[in-house]
């Protein structure tokens, strides 16, 4: 439960160092530099400071990342070397970051080139399309032989259109002749949605044609800025879009060559996000004509650490510790066993600076349940395999790498309560021995078959359900001991543990029967006297009391949640059967191989993809409902020092 404590910092500095101060700030990123906007409307600050920062050069440094990633996304395209799996920040020294920026002009100029190169493809690609929906829109009139410039002469009209492909055109060809018998027309193609037709006539006679070809949904085609035949200007663009497939050619073939800058690039981009964030957080600074003032948090752990930066600087500064009451950012730290969890914890909500961190409460119930409800060696035995080299070969960093390293450990779990429950690809070990051996091969559960006594593993599921609510009472207890209210620990916890435990007693029966009477007594009664304090009048505080005993209803439905372990675990393991039972239906034969082979390799990577999911939400459920709503407040900020944040490179210092 480690919420790392915090102290404010106040620091003042002279300008002419504050670029140099704010570097090894963000070298050693320990501090979070606070927004001082509220000061500005202090008339205690007013008169004396003004808010610092140049919101120009910042925006001008997102347009250059903007255009620097945008060519870095142009390369990947055509980079064929091999990709990892997962992408990784790679190291690089700090030394070599420095000798890299000194070579940064000519990553620049790679920049400008290739986006030059970049704007020219999509260039290209634009007439490319053009030219190909020209093409499309004249495949049609490849049979129409009059000049697509030429719509009348001296005394006859030109018309081209559309009408819909439901229309008869012998009707349409017949009402015209009717009409006049000095009409030329020609149907030049046809598709699923319309007819193309075309019509020679005496101008004279236009709009006794036009009145015809309204009757049939006649839309008119002009063919704008095109000269000659439809056939003509097909083979024109024809040739437009082999010379444009050239250009792409080259161009695409420089930029091919452009793919050996990339990792400087990528750098360039490093140190752009770098740079802008150092102006960005000025933003967040009050200066003067001659200092500035920067007011924050830093973790507690990390004061000396900032110390010797600032007194190397002969800055002033002053740490004190949060008022009571005040929020703070919030930094989780816990061990290496339970970080991973954080992940988790992270995905509900951080719990606020009052609060406590429950992840190492929480990380074994997680696990447990995890396994017990997917339950079967198989799977665990994927999940470890898979999560434990992602996470070995590739290093992968942030919530993504603490899940892996999550699902590492409930992949172990898994396997350990499939061994408990004798679940090996459910009984897919002895349908193999079957029919590829005909052999009786069992492997015996190591305590029980949950599909042969469900009523055992229920019960189990609700005890442990009962006693992961305790440990969420018994961290409310904490919270009330630690915060100094130590009667409210044994009024709102201690008064329900008795409460719980005693009925539980009775049900256990025997000689436990006895004392669970008296338990359960004094529990209730305690809850009768204490849970209406905070009401008026010995009427209201009674009946609050009273009341409260209802909550028992609700300590009821939670241990009742817990039946999810068994629903689960009975889900996986009845379709695991299902599966063993469809691929043995070909026997000790060839072709029965073949069949259980397929099956079993598609039908239980479903099973497990489904199932793996649905133990990882119910799990999580399970902490978020029934274990958080014991304790857990949420709402915290997460504590977001200024540091060096880059996306492609991870700086780390040389060793000597």
């Amino acid at each position: 439960m480690a919420i790392v404590k915090m102290n404010k910092i106040s620091i003042v500095g002279l300008n002419s160092e504050k670029s140099l101060i704010i570097n090894d700030i963000m070298d050693l990123g320990v501090v979070e530099i606070s927004s001082q906007d509220a000061k500005l409307t202090d008339p205690e600050w007013l008169p004396y400071v003004r808010k610092d920062g140049n919101e120009d050069k910042v925006l001008s440094y997102d347009v250059k990342i903007s255009k620097v990633g945008e060519v870095i996304s142009c390369l990947e395209k055509y980079d064929t070397t091999k990709r990892p799996l997962f992408s990784t920040r790679r190291n690089i020294t700090d030394k070599e970051f420095h000798n890299k920026l000194l070579q940064g002009f000519n990553a620049e100029e790679n920049v400008t080139r290739i986006l030059e190169l970049n704007k020219l493809l999509n260039e290209l690609s634009s007439e490319e399309n053009k030219a190909e929906a020209v093409i499309m829109s004249l495949r049609p009139w490849a049979g129409y032989d009059i000049p697509l410039e030429f719509s009348e002469t001296r005394y006859t009209f030109i018309i081209t259109g559309i009408v819909p492909s439901g229309i008869e055109i012998g009707k349409l060809k017949n009402d015209l002749d009717q009409q006049t018998d000095r009409c030329y027309f020609k149907l030049t193609g046809s598709d699923k949605d319309q007819h193309y037709i075309s019509i020679i006539g005496l101008k004279r006679e236009k709009e006794e044609v036009l009145e015809v070809l309204k009757q049939y949904g006649f839309n008119n085609v002009a063919f704008k800025d095109l000269e000659g035949t439809a056939a003509e200007n097909i083979v024109h663009y024809e040739e437009k879009i082999k010379e444009i497939a050239d250009e792409k050619e080259e161009i695409e073939k420089k930029i091919k060559e452009a793919v050996t800058y990339k990792q400087d690039i990528q750098i360039l981009y490093d140190r752009m996000v770098i740079e802008r964030d150092k102006v960005k957080i000025l933003g967040n600074i009050l200066k003067t004509d001659s200092t500035f003032y920067i007011e924050g948090w830093v973790p507690e752990r990390s004061i000396n650490e900032l110390e010797k930066v600032l007194n190397t600087y002969r800055c002033w500064y002053e740490a004190s510790e949060p008022a009571k009451g005040e929020q703070y950012p919030v930094l989780l730290h816990n061990n290496r066993l339970v970080e991973p969890l954080e992940a988790v914890t992270e995905l509900y909500s951080l719990p606020s600076s009052s609060n406590v961190d429950p992840t190492s409460s929480m990380w074994f119930f997680f696990i447990l349940f995890f396994g017990m409800m997917l339950g079967d060696v198989g799977y665990g035995l994927i999940l470890v395999l898979v999560c434990g080299i992602a996470v070995k070969k590739y290093k992968v960093e942030g919530t993504f790498g603490k899940m892996l390293k999550t699902l590492f450990y409930a992949g172990i779990s898994t396997m350990f309560w499939g061994v408990m429950f004798g679940s090996w690809f459910g009984d897919g070990v002895t349908a193999g021995a079957k029919v590829f051996f005909d052999a009786d091969f069992v492997i015996k559960p190591l305590w029980l078959n949950p599909l042969d006594e469900p009523m055992t593993v229920l019960i189990l599921s609700f005890a442990f359900g009962l006693i992961h609510l305790f440990v969420g009472l018994g961290v409310k207890a904490y919270m009330l001991i630690r915060d100094g209210m130590i009667l409210d620990a044994i009024f709102d916890v201690g008064f329900w543990y008795l409460f719980i435990i005693g009925p539980v007693m009775l049900l256990l029966g025997g000689s436990l029967a006895t004392a669970g009477k008296y338990i359960t007594i004094v529990g209730a009664v305690g809850l009768i006297l204490t849970q209406g304090r905070e009401k008026k009048g010995i009427i209201s505080k009674l009946f609050g009391g009273i009341m409260s005993l209802y909550g028992i209803t609700g300590y009821l439905s939670d241990v009742l949640s817990y039946s999810r372990l068994l629903a689960l675990g009975l889900a996986t393991g009845v379709i695991s059967s299902v599966l063993s039972i469809i691929g043995s239906m070909g026997g000790h034969s060839f072709l029965g191989a073949i069949l259980f082979i397929v099956v079993f390799i598609f039908g239980h990577l479903l099973n497990f993809a489904i199932n793996a999911l649905g133990s990882f939400v119910h799990s999580a459920r399970l902490q978020y409902v029934e274990y958080f709503g014991k304790f857990y407040e949420g709402g915290g900020e997460a504590f977001n020092p200024l540091m060096k944040k880059t996306k492609y490179i991870k700086i780390v210092k040389e060793e000597n």
